[in-house]
């Protein structure tokens, strides 16, 4: 009698068994490499109001937004129910690489693997970044403070498209996961990447997306969806006194070293809602012998958000 086929490729049933082997002895964490191509997380379903949002990412020169440039873009593009938040599965992506025209810093080279080589000659096809651009209801990155005023430098209609991220508009401590970094929450959930190189880092952001969170049980992309669509403050603690600063950062504030019309201080971006309850942080924790008047708030709606435009 012949024996059926079982439904995985030989080596990937012995590698399940053994997974599911080690997992069982409590001991041990597997890692998986995101495979989004295989992946059982998205829902496949049919709907009619589907709108596609993208996850990016970018490896440039360097960290000066104004003079630095992208070298590396990608992007998955994927569809999405907005009514449940459910993400339905990949519907493009896109890699290219743009040569700056200049010798690329040695640092640069050892963070991302990216050479001179590899870039001479190279440029990003922008009719296809201008059409993913145009279907797009939203662009996610992880850290978009960094890569949105990047990339709308080379592409100004990203200017027109809401923006989210997937630092800052998710409470991590509350979940208990300590550091921000897109390679160790893909740890945390039992994923990993070829990290620092923009279609991988892109692809984890969306492998990311598609988990739930471990507290609150929420999906991270929901989190992220509805965060993006609300108007949020930005809070600048200025003149926050220097023995504050670990308390500052704790709390989830970044340094902004005062370019453009930024002050130079600490500052956070809360959903709106929070405003007065952050501003009384400050004032108990932050300036309790005074001072508090020098704190700014600016509103920040969806379009303008993670944008040279905010500060």
């Amino acid at each position: 009698m012949k024996k059926s086929k079982p439904s995985y490729p030989y080596n990937q049933l012995e590698a399940e068994i053994a997974i599911a082997g080690l997992h069982a002895t409590g001991e041990y964490q597997v890692l998986r490499k995101i495979n989004l191509d295989r992946d059982h997380r998205f829902s496949h379903k049919q709907c009619a109001g589907s709108r596609i949002a993208l996850c990016l990412d970018t490896e440039t020169t360097g960290l000066d937004q104004a003079n630095d440039q992208v070298i590396e873009l990608g992007i998955v593009a994927f569809a999405y129910d907005p009514d449940t938040a459910e993400i339905i599965g990949i519907t493009q992506r896109y890699n290219g690489f743009e040569d700056p025209g200049l010798p690329l810093a040695r640092e640069i080279v050892e963070i991302t693997g990216i050479t001179d080589e590899m870039l001479r000659g190279q440029r990003f096809d922008d009719a296809a970044v201008h059409e993913l651009a145009a279907q797009a209801s939203l662009v996610i990155a992880h850290n978009a403070a960094f890569d949105r005023p990047f990339v709308e430098k080379r592409f100004p209609c990203f200017a027109d498209v809401p923006w989210g991220c997937t630092v800052t508009q998710i409470d991590w401590q509350a979940e208990r996961l300590p550091a921000r970094s897109l390679e160790y929450l893909l740890f945390k959930f039992g994923w990993c990447i070829n990290a620092h190189r923009a279609l991988d880092d892109a692809e984890g952001v969306l492998g990311l997306l598609l988990e739930q969170l471990p507290q609150s049980g929420q999906p991270v992309f929901k989190v992220v969806l509805e965060a993006s669509a609300a108007a949020s403050s930005r809070i600048y603690a200025v003149g926050a006194p220097f023995d504050k600063k670990e308390l500052l950062k704790q709390r989830g504030y970044r340094w902004s070293d005062g370019s453009g019309s930024t002050p130079k201080c600490w500052w956070i971006s809360v959903a709106e809602e929070q405003e007065q309850a952050e501003l009384a942080f400050l004032t108990a924790q932050v300036y309790p012998q005074g001072g508090a008047t020098g704190i700014d708030v600016r509103r920040v709606g969806p379009l303008d958000r993670f944008s040279a435009r905010e500060g």
